[in-house]
């Protein structure tokens, strides 16, 4: 087996995808899905924007 048959052995298949997708939509309603969405938009947003201001920080040390 190669590895990308053992790490795709734990992935959902496309019908498994439609039961969490109705589990999850039923455990959160239709109304705070979209506002999940955003809090993950703006706190992918926030990490990029720290790791960049990292690496930018790193680059004038090494000036």
């Amino acid at each position: 087996m190669n590895t990308l048959n053992i790490v795709l052995l734990g992935m959902p298949s496309g019908g498994s995808w439609i039961i969490i997708a109705i589990a999850v939509l039923l455990l959160f309603g239709g109304k705070k899905i979209p506002e999940l969405m955003k809090g993950l938009g703006g706190g992918i947003k926030e990490f990029k924007k720290a790791s960049k201001e990292e690496s930018d920080e790193k680059i004038e040390e090494k000036k």
